[in-house]
């Protein structure tokens, strides 16, 4: 057994141990710490209990998290297995730790006090959106870290997440259903900045990525895009799940709405930005669902149908230009490496529905939909209890419309600096010694920014799973040269085959000059020099 292999063995089984640590201590805490909410009285089914309320949203939202987003990251041609299989076990672990933390600090950053958890439903619903904001952090750096580091971050992750939730949704009182700002842009960012501290973009004009298993085939395309389609149905679920049933109808159809006009445009702006004017399926996978992102903060809110349709269009034509020229952009000026893009369909629409949340907030009025404003911003009722009660509403803050809208932009400005900040501790907090894999020799140091171990382990089921194929050997590395070689090869020839065929042409031109043809010599002169000139290029190209 190698010296590679050797240390992948222990590096496996240490994970083992941290994955077994993490279930006694969070059994500790769940006895310690949780206990059931209160439970649906003895109704009746269908008399409108927690159960019938929440649970047929939840189920739609646990398809998401689970089959949604695991299998839009199985895009990658040799990560499926680790694609579908972390995603899964990274939820499982975010979902048990975020009803933990979430219950400690929400209540204290809220004024509260420490109580003792107590869970329900919704408490469920809201698990599942902690796990999703994980999910797209994942996104960002998937294929470069391992499992152990994972769980580190899922760990790390959620204490930031539930700390900004709790200053955003709690202190603020910023409204954001569909969690625009506090999952999608908190996991976007979140995951670039972790991604920036642990890697770097190697992207260079007119050439390939310089690690061959980054990149995706028909076969490993057409998973992802069941993902994608899953994403997209359940979506008006998501933006929906907690919502007051009188709100609940406007985040269902403002979500289609968005969500439709994001599918079209993307369909449209991916021929505009083509080169050879075709579809390319890594835009259509993720532009597509960027109106459900992006309506998220106001889907609820007091937007029209045009105004959905207007934040999809929106939503999916910037997502689209992210994947086409802002990635490589980033890439090239801070060496930002985004696995799989989140920063074109979390982040950015994120921002656009974070900043449509606020201008929701502050174009309401008193009133809205024959029902006072603050059933949809809770901040803006009277601070009088006794008026409160007889409007049927909990005490407010007395806010004004453009208090409340600048409350909402503090909140995803704040929501951006924790985002960012945690990402950039957490990469330095997995780049410790014990959470990387491979040789002592091949681990970057704690404040080497933009590395962490040998690229050779990224991008490779092989390492952490038993993979059954007819091409896999023991030694990926060599696996790796030889795929390497062979699409070289491929290149050089097809290279051949064009020089070839140039070559022929200039020696019928050659044929037609000795023969005597004033004309068509004098035609084809101009011929002869670009044929001369793409010749030599062809050349070039085999040389290098």
């Amino acid at each position: 057994m190698s010296a590679v292999e050797t240390s992948m063995t222990k590096y496996r089984q240490a994970t083992a141990w941290a994955l077994l640590a993490s279930q006694v201590i969070l059994v500790v805490l769940y006895a310690a710490l949780v206990e059931y909410a209160d439970g649906p009285s003895a109704k009746m089914p269908g008399t409108g209990n927690d159960v019938d309320i929440y649970y047929p949203f939840y189920q739609d939202v646990h398809v998401m998290i689970f089959i949604g987003f695991g299998f839009l990251m199985t895009f990658l041609k040799k990560y499926g297995f680790s694609s579908i299989g972390y995603n899964f076990l990274i939820a499982c672990l975010a979902i048990q730790w975020a009803m933990v933390i979430s219950g400690l600090l929400h209540p204290i950053a809220t004024g509260h006090g420490f109580t003792k958890i107590k869970l329900g439903l919704p408490d469920l619903v809201k698990a599942d959106f902690a796990a999703g904001a994980v999910l797209i952090t994942f996104g960002a750096v998937i294929g470069k870290t391992s499992p152990l580091q994972m769980l580190v971050v899922t760990f790390v992750e959620l204490i930031f997440y539930s700390l900004n939730e709790a200053i955003g949704a709690g202190r603020l009182q910023a409204v954001d259903m569909g969690g625009s700002m506090f999952v999608h842009t908190f996991g976007a960012f979140f995951g670039l900045a972790l991604s920036w501290t642990i890697s770097r973009s190697q992207w260079k004009a007119g050439e390939e990525d310089a690690h061959y298993k980054n990149g995706s085939n028909k076969t490993s395309d057409m998973f992802a895009m069941i993902g994608t389609l899953f994403l997209w149905m359940f979506w008006p679920s998501f933006n929906a799940a907690l919502a007051p049933a009188d709100q609940q109808y406007r985040a269902i159809i403002n979500t289609v709405i968005a969500l439709t006009a994001s599918c079209v445009v993307a369909f449209i702006m991916v021929i505009f930005f083509s080169k050879e004017s075709k579809f390319d399926m890594v835009s259509i996978q993720n532009a597509t669902l960027a109106g459900g992102v992006a309506v998220g903060s106001s889907s609820d809110l007091v937007i029209q149908p045009w105004g959905a349709l207007v934040i999809g269009l929106v939503a999916g034509a910037v997502s689209v230009v992210g994947y086409e020229r802002i990635q490589p952009f980033l890439s090239r000026c801070i060496g930002l490496d985004d696995t799989c893009g989140v920063n074109n369909l979390h982040g950015m629409p994120g921002v656009i529905g974070g900043i449509g949340g606020a201008l929701s907030a502050l174009t309401a009025g008193e009133t809205a939909y024959g029902s006072s404003i603050a059933t949809v911003f809770p901040a803006r009722a009277t601070s009088n209890a006794t008026l409160a009660a007889l409007l049927g509403l909990a005490p407010g803050l007395d806010r004004t419309a453009e208090q409340q809208a600048g409350n909402q932009i503090a909140a995803l400005i704040i929501t951006l600096g924790i985002s960012i900040a945690g990402g950039l501790f957490t990469g330095v907090v997995i780049k410790m010694p014990m959470c990387l894999p491979g040789l002592e020799s091949e681990k970057a140091g704690w404040c080497d920014c933009g590395k962490s171990t040998h690229t050779r382990y990224w991008y490779e089921d092989s390492y952490y799973w038993k993979v059954e194929e007819e091409f896999v050997t023991n030694n990926s590395e060599k696996n790796f040269e030889k795929e390497k070689l062979l699409a070289n090869a491929q290149k050089k020839d097809s290279l051949d085959a064009e020089i070839k065929e140039l070559q022929e042409k200039r020696n019928q031109l050659n044929d037609l000059e000795s023969a005597g043809a004033p004309a068509a010599v004098v035609e084809v002169t101009d011929t002869t020099d670009s044929e001369q000139i793409e010749l030599t290029n062809a050349s070039k190209k085999v040389d290098e």
